[in-house]
């Protein structure tokens, strides 16, 4: 315990570390079910058993509806009354487990349809990730301005270097690397290689900027290949999409 006081309580962290296991934890349960459930969808002949959809007037109620409610819930409260520990950690914890439930149908609320189980359901797990980045970054203290002006030595250099990290971020997620963007609006120095890089071939920055030769060098750089090891990881990540 003494170290839990010292590395998370006495750094002000333990809020960030109840939120980001909050978030981990719902994220594994949830998937857990939703594959069980859609497994058993599958085969008619297996009866449902408690492991269901949630229907209410005849309605499906995804659970990215619990998500929002426990996201605005947890955040009233923390603004209402700011809580001392360990309320603090508890409501962390709730509002990690909604951004959970939220961030996994991501991609309902995205393309305005049911994609969950489908190829563009993908993108949900791609939040899922950037979600779970974003949190350890936040648990490890980073910042996305940096240092206090204060600390450095002028503030025209600081607000220089704040306008060049998010200029990197946003290059990024031009370039079609949405993840690395969010992350890197956290963590700098994974926008600044993201912006240096090549660009994803079918993203904006390529089309518009990329002549032939180096729109050639980007298909090489993200062929088949790469989308087949990213698919393979969604696949174990989060189960595999229903064929069109």
């Amino acid at each position: 315990m003494d170290w839990y006081q010292r590395t998370f309580i006495d750094t002000g962290r333990s809020a960030a570390l109840c939120a980001l296991l909050g978030f981990l934890i719902t994220f594994v349960i949830v998937r857990t079910i939703t594959r069980r459930i859609h497994a058993k969808e599958q085969e008619p002949e297996q009866q449902q058993g408690v492991l269901r959809d949630v229907h209410i007037g005849g309605v499906h109620i995804h659970h990215q509806v619990w998500g929002i409610l426990l996201i605005l819930a947890s955040g009233m409260l923390a603004f209402r009354y700011d809580p001392q520990p360990p309320w603090a950690e508890l409501l962390a914890a709730v509002f990690g487990a909604g951004a959970a439930l939220t961030l996994d149908e991501f991609a309902l609320w995205f393309y305005l349809n049911d994609v969950y189980w489908s190829a563009e359901g993908r993108t949900s797990l791609d939040a899922i990730l950037v979600g779970g980045a974003v949190g350890v970054a936040l648990l490890l203290q980073a910042s996305p301005i940096g240092d206090d002006p204060a600390d450095s030595s002028t503030a025209l250099a600081y607000a220089g270097t704040v306008v060049l990290h998010f200029v990197t971020a946003g290059i990024c997620v031009l370039k079609g690397k949405l993840a690395t963007g969010i992350i890197g609006v956290v963590v700098p120095i994974v926008a600044t290689v993201g912006a240096i890089r090549l660009a994803k071939p079918t993203s904006i920055w390529a089309r518009r900027r990329y002549r032939a030769a180096k729109l050639a060098r980007a298909g090489r750089r993200f062929d088949a290949a790469y989308q087949r090891r990213h698919n393979r990881f969604l696949d174990l990540l989060g189960g595999k999409p229903d064929r069109p």
